[in-house]
């Protein structure tokens, strides 16, 4: 069944997601021509520095809690498939992926794509943390939401 992740592990590697978004934005802000474009990619890297500090708060909390299951292993064998799919959950993938995008939109297209897999492991990540943990999950996705919106937003202008 390959890596099976605990609960904390799965919101380290949020921690990893966000450290990615932030460094990807970072990159951006730097290269991006256009000046809304590079506004909206400064402040979506603050947005995920933020974010860095919630999930370090709640690792503090999950260290060692399990997820109900219906066997042994079923949900982190669910999040360890997630992760081996999500790029951003691999160390130093952020600042990588920008520096090989050669336009705003393309990069608009990646921070859209990047934004709904967050929130799809995010979702995923509910089970993995304490009962007290969901409400602040959930307040992330919906931020993850909000910056999608944003991305679209500004996408539309570009065409």
């Amino acid at each position: 069944m390959g890596n099976i992740f605990s609960g904390s592990e799965i919101v380290e590697l949020g921690i990893q997601i966000e450290k990615n978004g932030r460094d990807f934005y970072s990159a951006l802000t730097r290269r991006s021509k256009d000046t809304k474009a590079k506004e909206t990619f400064e402040f979506l890297a603050g947005e995920e520095t933020k974010h860095i500090g919630v999930f370090e708060e709640i690792l503090k909390n999950t260290e060692n809690y399990s997820p109900a299951e219906s066997y042994p292993g079923e949900y982190m064998a669910y999040m360890s498939a997630l992760a081996q799919e999500y790029v951003f959950t691999r160390k130093d993938q952020g600042a990588e992926i920008a520096g090989k995008i050669t336009s705003d939109l393309r990069a608009l297209e990646l921070g859209m794509g990047f934004e709904r897999d967050s929130i799809v492991f995010y979702e995923g990540m509910k089970k993995t943390v304490p009962e007290h943990e969901i409400k602040i999950v959930d307040e992330l996705i919906s931020q993850e939401q909000r910056h999608l919106v944003m991305l679209s937003e500004l996408k539309q202008n570009f065409k």
